[in-house]
């Protein structure tokens, strides 16, 4: 057989080379803005989900940039129940134009990032007026993300953040931020108090085998809602006057997506195609299920950025004729 064999070098970005490089909490939120911004000219299909076993998954999210960007990537995320982490992801980023793979690079600073980036984003977006308290609770890393992006995105304002009470996760997310001149703490033990005086409630909770909080009158006129993980609010989804999602195929297919009173996409509040909130008595709920674009996105600037300081490569060897078998 004849043959001709090219070597592509391509670049491993281990998570301490991503994660000490420097990134702000402020450039994160304005990369989800980009994102969100680009997305009616991306190819982004719905992720493949499947189950190796219990509520354990493997989701699959591959995404065209658009053709100015000239970059495609697909994450891989999984969560698996009893190891630890329980979630990982990893991600191949490819030169759209050559087919050429420039990356292999571990996604869970990405993924935590750009979580709590869309987040703080949908806050700029849709809280109301005068709001100065946030309540968090599930306070994990995504809700650290977030809480690092709030913060950069609220700039040196006095905060509030109103927590609710698990284990000893408050007292520790408390001392994460006590360098925060700015930032006072509430540590809130009953859920339905912690529902009751929320103007902005941040849910980070990853599993919920019901209900958060069942009395919907507890849910204020004015409040924004924002269940990261969507467990705990379907009641919400009924009596909340707007929802908003990062994509609508994401929400399509829950259980009342027929009975939201208003339904559009971030993009299209960012494209002023949709008003967002237009008044402060407007009770809005935000389902962010998380796209594979900001990965993509992040993925290949975090790529430019880094690609000069990366030490670690593997020499892919390919054919580059055609070959018979």
């Amino acid at each position: 057989m004849n043959s001709a064999v090219a070597t592509n070098r391509v670049a491993i970005m281990q998570y301490d080379l991503i994660s000490a490089c420097g990134i702000t909490p402020a450039t994160c939120v304005q990369w989800v803005e980009d994102s969100f911004r680009m997305k009616p000219h991306a190819t982004l299909p719905p992720k493949i989900s499947l189950h190796p076993q219990g509520d354990d998954f493997f989701n699959t999210m591959p995404v065209l940039l658009p053709p100015e960007c000239g970059r495609f990537a697909v994450k891989e995320v999984h969560r698996i129940v009893g190891q630890e982490p329980a979630l990982g992801s990893d991600l191949l980023l490819y030169d759209s134009r050559t087919g050429r793979l420039l990356a292999i690079m571990d996604a869970d600073w990405i993924t935590a990032m750009r979580t709590g980036a869309v987040a703080a984003l949908s806050v700029r977006l849709f809280q109301r007026g005068g709001v100065d308290t946030y309540s968090v609770m599930g306070l994990g890393n995504t809700a650290r993300a977030t809480v690092l992006c709030l913060l950069d995105v609220l700039g040196a304002k006095p905060v509030t953040l109103r927590l609710l009470r698990y284990k000893d996760q408050a007292e520790a997310f408390a001392h994460r931020f006590k360098d925060r001149d700015n930032v006072t703490f509430e540590i809130v033990d009953d859920v339905h108090d912690f529902v009751a005086s929320a103007d902005v409630l941040i849910s980070c909770i990853t599993a919920a085998s019901g209900l958060v909080c069942d009395r919907d009158e507890l849910f204020s006129p004015g409040m924004l809602l924002i269940p990261i993980h969507t467990r705990g609010f379907q009641n919400c989804d009924l009596f909340f006057d707007k929802v908003y999602g990062d994509d609508r195929g994401h929400v399509q297919g829950f259980r009342y997506f027929d009975r939201f009173r208003h339904f559009a996409e971030l993009t299209d509040v960012l494209l002023n195609a949709d008003p967002g909130r237009e008044s402060d008595q407007e009770r809005i709920l935000c389902y962010n299920i998380g796209l594979g674009l900001h990965d993509a996105v992040f993925a290949s600037r975090l790529y430019d950025l880094l690609i000069g300081q990366c030490t670690e490569f593997i020499d892919q060897r390919k054919e580059t004729r055609k070959f018979w078998l």
